[in-house]
């Protein structure tokens, strides 16, 4: 089991690791940096280390296999998260963010995890026309032509998805509580942040529009330890299920509190409640039945991820969970996209390189990805999990906990 100490320690070494390059390097090989942006410390550390190491695996495999001959690819990493916020914080992803702009040598990026760093990075990628693709941010507004102007201020199309977007994942979710469920009504709770609100407000707008009774909606400040007076509300209203739009730093409060104050209800949210903290700090019985979302296919069940799977466990000790996949498979895109670069002689630098990821068609553990003009996917799956605990199975083990029940009823 991964603790919050333990990744700190890991983030230190990982980051180390990354500046000397994502595998080993050929003395006259030409070196591509490929920068990446999570929030390894604080409360979404263990599932950002998780994304961090899908990407260093894709990397390390590309260049032990020298797939692309003559060139080595070495990982810039940054932590968009700060011990003030003690989770992710924009205004560290803007920093990081025009460091990557500012670095010449640094032709393409992975991540961030979050949305509310996805925010605060996409106008500064635009204008220094440096394309990102983002494993696990999934809120719509930052890939909205209707926002062109605020995100995409220079016109083309730098944040680019391998995961749908909450404009999917919560219609999806209720459309699977009404028809799975037979859920008729709901209180729908959020964590204030970017993607916590518009998650929830994706969720509320389907529930209204298929009759689902909004019994109340609330927002919890992540930094206060106490939701009690708030459940205490939501049991005395009794809908038939709770639906949270946030991420693990008040989801393991919420986790732990609601099993104390309203156990039975039925209890869902989106992808950030698919995460190691809400095994490892909300535990069982307390986790036990939630249901989440993944905006992906289901790639960790997958056969064709099981190569990877196994790969990614021998080296880092710990299982991959389906946004680790993703990053591997953003990786994958970028790789492509450089050997489309130099099959058509061209040379590798930010903007070709966004060209080449916007125009690419990648065989992935997804299956081929295209990107709209926009940047999202052409594809727009959500699965959809329940978590059962699974003693014989370490806590931490995101296979074994979270038990898969299918794709999602699509809207």
């Amino acid at each position: 089991m991964i603790t919050r100490r333990a990744a700190a320690q890991l983030l230190a070494s990982t980051a180390a690791a990354a500046t000397l390059g994502a595998g080993p390097a050929l003395a006259a090989d030409k070196v591509i940096v490929i920068g990446v942006d999570l929030p390894l410390t604080g409360a979404d550390a263990q599932g950002a280390i998780r994304i961090l190491h899908g990407a260093q695996l894709v990397f390390d495999q590309a260049n032990d296999a020298n797939a692309v001959p003559g060139y080595t690819f070495k990982l810039a990493v940054m932590n968009d998260a700060t011990a003030t916020a003690g989770q992710y914080d924009p205004a560290q992803a803007a920093t990081n963010a025009r460091k990557m702009v500012s670095d010449h040598g640094l032709v393409a990026a992975i991540g961030p995890e979050m949305s509310g760093s996805g925010k605060a990075m996409a106008p500064i990628l635009s204008e220094g026309g440096l394309a990102t693709i983002t494993p696990a941010s999934t809120n719509p507004d930052i890939t909205n032509p209707k926002f062109a102007a605020e995100f995409m201020p220079a016109g083309k199309a730098i944040y680019f998805r391998t995961v749908t977007t909450d404009a999917f994942q919560g219609p999806e979710m209720t459309m699977f509580m009404a028809k799975k469920l037979g859920v008729k009504s709901v209180y729908i709770l959020d964590d204030s942040g970017a993607y916590g609100v518009g998650l929830a407000d994706a969720f509320e707008g389907q529930a209204k529009k298929i009759g689902m009774k909004v019994m109340g909606r609330d927002r919890l400040d992540p930094k206060n330890a106490d939701y009690t007076t708030t459940l205490t509300k939501i049991k005395a209203a009794n809908p038939q299920a709770l639906y949270f739009g946030g991420v693990d730093e008040a989801g393991v409060k919420l986790v732990k509190q609601a099993y104390q104050i309203i156990p039975k209800m039925i209890k869902g949210g989106g992808d950030g409640m698919v995460a190691p903290d809400i095994l490892t700090a909300a535990g069982f019985p307390a986790a036990q039945g939630w249901y989440a979302t993944i905006a992906a296919p289901h790639l960790v069940g997958d056969p064709k991820s099981q190569g990877v799977i196994r790969a990614y466990k021998a080296k880092f000790g710990i299982g991959p969970d389906d946004y680790a996949l993703t990053a591997y498979d953003a990786g994958l895109i970028i790789i492509g996209a450089v050997k489309t670069l130099i099959a058509e002689k061209k040379p590798i630098n930010k903007a070709t390189m966004r060209d080449a990821i916007a125009a690419s068609k990648t065989p992935t553990l997804q299956g081929v990805v295209e990107f709209d003009k926009y940047g999202d996917m052409k594809s727009h799956i959500v699965s959809v999990y329940q978590i059962r605990e699974d003693k014989s199975k370490p806590l931490d083990d995101m296979i074994a906990q979270y038990h898969y029940l299918g794709p999602a009823p699509q809207v």
